[in-house]
C-alpha cells in the first residue's frame, strides 16, 4: 500500500541536524561541533608506519591480554619478518604492551584515519592478521570486515583470521559438551547475544574462506581448519624464587578476566568458605593493571583460574610460568589436543565446580605433592608458549620456513 506525502513522517529539527552533522567535513565538524565529537583532531593518530622487511606483518584490533604485540615478537623469530600491532583504546585499557593504538571513537568516527591507514597497510604491509572479525579500518569500509578483507586481498595482500574465544565459540555447541557451561540458560542476554555473533562470525569466516587461527584449543571444536596459534608468555618477567607453600596454609587467588564466563559466583563461595575454615587464604583480584600482576601471582600459592569454558588460557601460563599451582577445569579435548601437538601433558590440577572444595583441601592436606606438579609448569611454558610454536604457526601463512 503506498503511503501518501501527509501520512510520511515530517522530519524533526534534531534528525535534520543530525543528517547534516554527518555530512559535514570531519575537519568542519570537529571545528564546530566539538561537544558533539568523542574525540580531538590532537587524538588522531597517524597512520601505521610498515617495518621495513621482506615480509611485514600487520595484527589488528585486538591484542587481547597484550597477546596481538606478543605474537608479533613472535613472528619476528621467523627469518625476514617484522611485526606490528594495533589495538583499540577504550576506556578499559589495562596497560599492556601494543606497538600503535588508536583511540576507539577515533576508529568509529573519523575518516580521515580510516582512509590514511588503509592506505598504510594495503601499500606497506604483505600480511594481515585481522583478530575477533572487527574492522581494522574504522569508516573506511563502513565496519565491513568482508569489504576490508576484498580490499586487502586485491591490493595483493596476504589476510588471516584470528579468533580467540566468545567471538567464536557457539554456545549451543559448549553447553553440549560442559556440565557447567555458562549457556545452559537458553533464554539469557549473554547467551542469545553470544549465539548470535558467534553464527554471524562463522557464516563470515565461511564467506572468507581464508587461513584461520584460533588462540586455545577448544577453538578447534568451532573451526576444525584452523590451526592453532598458542597464546606467548614471557617466561622472565613471571619466573620467581619464592618457595611454594611456606606459609601457615596456602595462598589461593581467583583473577577472572570475565566472571561471567568463568564460574566465579559459583566457585567463590567456596573459596569463602575454606577461607573462613582456615584451610586457605583466598584472595580476590579484581581490575589490576598489567604491571601489577606479577608481584601478585608471586605471592600466591594457587592460582584459580576457571570452571565453565574447560581451556586455558594467558591468565593460566602466567601462573604456570611462575611455579604456581593452576586449578581449573580443562576439558578431556583441549588435554588431549595439547597432548597431541606438543607431546606434554598440560600441568593443570583439574577440578570442577562439584570438585573445588575437596581438590583445595587435598593440596592443603598434601602439600609436597602439588609442588612437583607445580614445578612442571615453567618447563611446560617454555616448550609450548615463549613464541617458538607460535611462530611456527604463523610461518606458513607468511611464507616462510620456520625456524
Amino acid at each position: 500500500m503506498s503511503v501518501t506525502r501527509a501520512e510520511r513522517p515530517r522530519p524533526t529539527v534534531r534528525g535534520t541536524a543530525n543528517r547534516v552533522f554527518r555530512l559535514l567535513p570531519e575537519s568542519l565538524r570537529l571545528r564546530w561541533f566539538p561537544s558533539r565529537v568523542t574525540y580531538r583532531a590532537t587524538d588522531v593518530p597517524p597512520p601505521v608506519t610498515a617495518p621495513e622487511a621482506p615480509v611485514r606483518l600487520y595484527i589488528a584490533p585486538e591484542n587481547s591480554a597484550g597477546q596481538g604485540w606478543a605474537w608479533a615478537r613472535a613472528a619476528e623469530q621467523l627469518p625476514g619478518v617484522r611485526a606490528v600491532d594495533m589495538q583499540y583504546r577504550g576506556a578499559r585499557h589495562l596497560g599492556y604492551p601494543a606497538d600503535t593504538t588508536v583511540p576507539s571513537a577515533v576508529v568509529a568516527h573519523s575518516d580521515r584515519w580510516g582512509r590514511a591507514q588503509y592506505t598504510a597497510v594495503a601499500h606497506g604491509f604483505t600480511h594481515v592478521v585481522m583478530e575477533s572479525q572487527r574492522p581494522i579500518f574504522g569508516r573506511r569500509f563502513r565496519g565491513d570486515v568482508g569489504a576490508e578483507v576484498a580490499a586487502l586481498v586485491r591490493a595483493g595482500v596476504g589476510v588471516a583470521s584470528l579468533c580467540h574465544g566468545s567471538d567464536i565459540r557457539l554456545p549451543s555447541r559448549h553447553r553440549a559438551h560442559e556440565p557447567d557451561s555458562p549457556f545452559h540458560d537458553t533464554e539469557s542476554d549473554l547467551t542469545r547475544r553470544l549465539q548470535s555473533r558467534a553464527e554471524r562470525a562463522a557464516g563470515l569466516l565461511d564467506e572468507i574462506d581464508g587461513p584461520e587461527f584460533v588462540s586455545t584449543p577448544d577453538l578447534l571444536l568451532d573451526r576444525p581448519h584452523a590451526t592453532w596459534l598458542p597464546v606467548v608468555v614471557d617466561l622472565d618477567r613471571w619466573s620467581t624464587d619464592r618457595a611454594l607453600f611456606a606459609g601457615d596454609r596456602p595462598v589461593a587467588i581467583h583473577a577472572p578476566s570475565n566472571a561471567g564466563l568463568k564460574g566465579t559466583e559459583f566457585a567463590e563461595p567456596v573459596l569463602r568458605r575454606l577461607d573462613e575454615a582456615g584451610d586457605i587464604e583466598y584472595r580476590a583480584i579484581e581490575r589490576t593493571p598489567a604491571e601489577r600482576m606479577p608481584a601478585i601471582v608471586h605471592d600466591a600459592d594457587i592460582v584459580i583460574d576457571q570452571f565453565s569454558l574447560g581451556i586455558y588460557g594467558v591468565a593460566a601460563c602466567e601462573a604456570m610460568a611462575a611455579g604456581r599451582l593452576v586449578v581449573s577445569h580443562v576439558s578431556e579435548f583441549v588435554r588431549d589436543t595439547v597432548r597431541d601437538e606438543t607431546g606434554l601433558e598440560l600441568p593443570i590440577v583439574e577440578a570442577t565446580l562439584a570438585t573445588l572444595e575437596q581438590v583445595l583441601r587435598d593440596i592443603r592436606d598434601r602439600p609436597e605433592h602439588y609442588r612437583e606438579r607445580a614445578a612442571a609448569g615453567p618447563a611446560f611454558v617454555a616448550a609450548v608458549h615463549d613464541g617458538r610454536r607460535s611462530a611456527a604457526a604463523l610461518a606458513p601463512f607468511l611464507g616462510v620456513a620456520p625456524v
